[in-house]
């Protein structure tokens, strides 16, 4: 049983340990005196890695329930873990450095670093390297093992994929190439834009890496905000939004060149959902005079577009627009973006079972004899999929109460406990507090919250189910 986990697991170990020694390049090329952390790392890292790797290497023909739930875990759990090992060898303590590891890797954006200016450029690269590799790791679990595992709703898009019946590991090879390609054509356009917009090199690789995988780790303080260029927001706004699109709709349109593709009704409800919010909030900041139309505009479509795609960046503190907005943002962060797409959040696709199933429980309340069957975008829906739905709510209500609850055993205030949660399991970063907001930092919270939230942006990264499973006893008879 064990044997594919710990082998699949070694691989993975070893991608991170290779992906360390680019910050150690970078910090030899700027006369740095950190490279040594990066390559110790490195060292560590990759003699874990290939020791399972090698240890346990052989042919995997399939893969089972149990192990696809057991790979899943434990291959990010054990990323992250070793992920930190930079971070610690900087100075920084274990919790903080799990913490800011979590973060990045589950492309939640959070920081422990008030000041991140102030750190050399080898961390900074590390923290996008680590937002981006853990977008296109997000992007792969969800098209290939969620379906595979039944999981809140995901297998209605088995039919984009090759049938559960087929041999798992060539499915997750072929998936896993197109995907790449797809992220590092994007992640090209997006450096070589923000380039020309203005920043310079190192920021731009720096946002691409964060951007396309809905990371929102930036190298500046005020994060986007620093730039203040309306070019650059703009810029980013469209490749959160890109990001936060299926990668394999740009596979298809690739491929087929078929522009129909983007009518999916996924795509189209994100689409007005975003036209929506942004509507709003627009009006409502022209209405109280806070800006001019035009940016209310700039200003309410990045900060929006950042917050539903769980991409964490912000152009200015949006806490000082009042208290409509700082609810408002909850609402936005929950909605997140589309299934197969590197953000966060509940996704599209479950909001739009459940919406269905609200209008037809309508309907067959006056029409109770009346046979409806639940469909999305002309699709129908199994009773399975509508209870994994259900299941997947609850599961995900019942997590937030109980780790809200526990944070706030700490001495927190409900406020933050209950926005730090929020922030953390729909992994779009900043709460909705000052004192973790977008100008604040969680530099401030306990080393037990700081374990506690970097569990549950793991938990929310993995679609909640993936990890409380294993912790029921039927899963282990």
């Amino acid at each position: 049983m064990w044997q594919p986990i710990l082998m699949i697991c070694g691989y993975f170990i070893s991608v991170l340990g290779i992906a360390m020694l680019f910050p150690a390049l970078l910090d030899m090329y700027y006369s740095g005196m950190n490279w040594s952390i990066f390559l110790s790392s490195s060292i560590v890292t990759m003699f874990i890695g290939l020791s399972l790797f090698l240890a346990n290497k052989g042919k995997i023909k399939d893969i089972s329930i149990q192990q696809a739930y057991l790979l899943t875990v434990l291959s990010w759990v054990s990323v992250v873990l070793l992920a930190s090992l930079p971070f610690v060898f900087y100075g920084t303590s274990w919790p903080d450095a799990l913490f800011e590891a979590a973060s990045g890797v589950s492309t939640t954006g959070a920081s422990i670093y008030s000041d991140v200016e102030s750190l050399p450029r080898s961390i900074l690269l590390w923290r996008a390297l680590l937002s981006g590799m853990g977008g296109v790791g997000i992007v792969i679990f969800a098209i290939a093992m969620l379906p595979f595992l039944g999981i809140g709703g995901m297998q209605i898009f088995q039919r984009e994929n090759s049938d559960v019946n087929e041999k798992f590991m060539p499915k997750i090879s072929y998936i896993a190439r197109r995907i790449i390609g797809v992220y590092l054509l994007l992640m090209i356009i997006c450096a070589i834009s923000l380039k020309s917009a203005g920043m310079n090199w190192f920021d731009a690789v720096c946002h691409t890496l964060t951007t396309i995988s809905t990371g929102g780790f930036s190298t500046k303080n005020n994060s986007i905000g620093f730039f203040n260029n309306s070019t650059i927001e703009w810029l980013v706004t469209l490749f959160m939004f890109l990001g936060a699109l299926p990668l394999t709709l740009y596979h298809s349109l690739l491929v087929t060149k078929d522009v129909h593709s983007l009518r999916s009704s996924q795509v189209v409800d994100f689409v007005k959902i975003l036209a929506i919010y942004i509507t709003i909030t627009t009006t409502w900041l022209v209405y109280k005079g806070v800006y001019t139309p035009f940016d209310a505009l700039r200003y309410a479509a990045f900060n929006i577009v950042s917050i539903v795609t769980s991409t964490g960046y912000n152009s200015t503190n949006w806490l000082n627009w009042g208290a409509f907005a700082a609810t408002a943002f909850i609402v936005f962060a929950l909605t997140g973006g589309c299934t197969g797409s590197t953000s966060g959040g509940i996704k599209i696709f479950r909001w739009q079972i459940v919406l269905a199933q609200l209008k037809r429980a309508f309907v067959m309340t006056t029409e109770p004899n009346r046979l409806l069957p639940l469909k999305v975008d002309g699709i129908g829906i199994s009773h399975n999929v509508a209870s994994s739905i259900f299941v997947f709510f609850v599961a995900y209500a019942f997590s937030v109460a109980i780790i809200c609850s526990l944070v706030a055993l700490s001495g927190v205030d409900f406020a933050t406990a209950f926005s730090a949660t929020i922030a953390a399991i729909t992994n779009s970063g900043p709460g909705n507090t000052q004192a973790i907001g977008p100008a604040g930092s969680y530099e401030g919270m306990s080393n037990y919250v700081k374990i506690l939230l970097s569990f549950t942006m793991i938990l929310g990264r993995l679609e909640v189910l993936t990890v409380l499973v294993l912790f029921t006893k039927s899963f282990w008879r």
